[in-house]
């Protein structure tokens, strides 16, 4: 499991609704206009925590789940404009563990550092740069997975997969940068590294370990034969 304090997953579909895909953007107008007012809250929220966080280097339980369901909401709704899936996502930003692309936290720190909170914005100019990238990724990426899914009905994995990793770190970077985490977000999915390395763990098949042991036994049965250069 990653250690990293906020938690990305994303359930993948091949076959597509191209009627949803083709009026999404028409039909994400209501979540938009919600997501707008619950981000102006979530703005007043932050500054509150930040003065909170600054003076006793505690982040009130109710602010930070208030800005976590925020940003839970900003990253479903994210994912479903950008075509990771055609289920409707909810307006705000309880915990539902049945939607196709999730977001999880850890929770408040116990204590939080003033410094890092009080210099927070300057800490997170590379990372804001960043961000910006990758969510220039996420839009060329969902266009091309719009035309695609209008034209074939399904998305490719691989379509899916760059999605998934551009919303997963948008979502880490804006908890940063809402206070909810003290830690920069890896650029590497952790969850990529862990199945690297199980597949790295996984012991070849009989058909190739049978042809590396006759190489390896090879040797045993020549009768002590000089190796070459001798």
């Amino acid at each position: 499991m990653s250690a990293y304090p906020v938690h990305f997953s994303a359930d993948y579909k091949e076959r597509r609704s191209r009627f949803s895909v083709f009026f999404r953007l028409i039909l994400a107008i209501p979540l938009l206009i919600v997501l707008s007012i619950y981000g102006l809250l979530a703005e007043i929220a932050l500054v509150i925590a930040w003065f909170s966080i600054v003076f006793t280097a505690r982040y009130p339980d109710g602010l930070f789940e208030f800005i976590a369901g925020y940003i839970r909401a900003l990253t479903r709704i994210t994912g479903y404009v950008a075509l990771m899936c055609d289920d409707y996502p909810p307006f705000w930003g309880a915990p539902e563990p049945a939607y196709p692309v999730r977001l999880d936290f850890d929770g408040p720190l116990h204590p939080y550092s003033r410094a890092k909170t009080l210099f927070r914005l300057i800490l997170a100019i590379p990372l804001l740069i960043i961000r910006w990238a990758f969510a220039v990724v996420l839009e060329l990426v969902s266009i091309a997975a719009w035309f695609v899914i209008v034209i074939i009905g399904t998305l490719p994995r691989s379509i899916f997969d760059v999605l998934a990793y551009s919303n997963s770190y948008i979502a880490r970077a804006d908890s940063y940068v809402f206070l909810l985490t003290e830690s920069y977000p890896p650029i590497q999915d952790n969850a990529t590294d862990e199945n690297r390395g199980e597949l790295a763990a996984t012991p070849p098949s009989p058909a190739l370990a049978a042809p590396v042991e006759e190489a390896v036994q090879e040797p045993a049965d020549d009768g002590g034969a000089s190796t070459p250069g001798t």
